[in-house]
């Protein structure tokens, strides 16, 4: 039992640690990008690249990276945010194989506790006689008490570590997003586009104009 305890203490520490990183990571920077946007059509790059840089998470890490490579060519820009993406996503991944570990683990000790407790009650069982059933009883019951706690962690465990692993995806996902949208300001800005960071319902009527 106690090594399920300190599976049971270690899942639940991971999970409240990668919890807060993940959602903060994951906080919401569609405002972020159109701010960003808002300061490079203005021509305030620096300001653009200060506000990234003082926003936590892989996402404006990201922004930031593109704002400073902006004068290479859009090859290269684009490399640049792929390496820093392949940078990132280690660390948001940080941890998560502690709770595949606890799943995995966590039900074998209850086995292993069961399996041990059995043997015990067996040995009760030769020096006592068949006669003492609350001593075979009460063994048993010990026995089993350790594989419903391995069974218990692994379950409660593994839900977390699937919400945790669908949020690092979205996080994922989020950076192509984020990062295709600032490829499109960079080139639209240097072909000195009219609709850069104009609203849904201007882009149509340049577009409009336009054909």
């Amino acid at each position: 039992m106690w090594p399920l305890l300190v599976c049971a203490v270690l899942a639940v520490a991971v999970m409240l640690e990668r919890f807060i990183s993940i959602n903060r990571a994951a906080a919401n920077t569609e405002e972020l990008t159109e701010r960003v946007r808002e300061l490079l059509v203005n021509g305030q790059v620096n300001d653009a690249l200060e506000l990234c840089q003082n926003t936590p998470g892989p996402i404006p890490a990201l922004l930031a990276n593109g704002i400073r490579t902006r004068d290479l060519d859009s090859d290269s820009i684009e490399r640049s945010m792929e390496e820093l993406a392949l940078r990132e996503t280690p660390l948001l991944y940080k941890r998560l194989g502690v709770l595949d570990t606890v799943i995995t683990v966590a039900p074998l000790l209850g086995l292993l506790g069961t399996i041990t407790g059995m043997m015990s009650t067996f040995s009760v069982i030769s020096t006592a006689g068949q006669n003492n059933a609350t001593a075979i009883t009460g063994g048993i019951g010990e026995a089993l008490i350790a594989t419903a706690c391995g069974l218990a962690i692994a379950i409660i465990t593994l839900v977390g570590y699937n919400y945790l692993t669908e949020k690092v995806k979205e996080i994922i996902a989020d950076m192509e997003i984020r990062a295709t949208q600032l490829m499109n300001i960079l080139v639209s800005l240097r072909n000195n586009d009219p609709a850069v960071g104009l609203g849904k319902e201007t882009h149509r009527e340049v577009a409009a104009s336009r054909a």
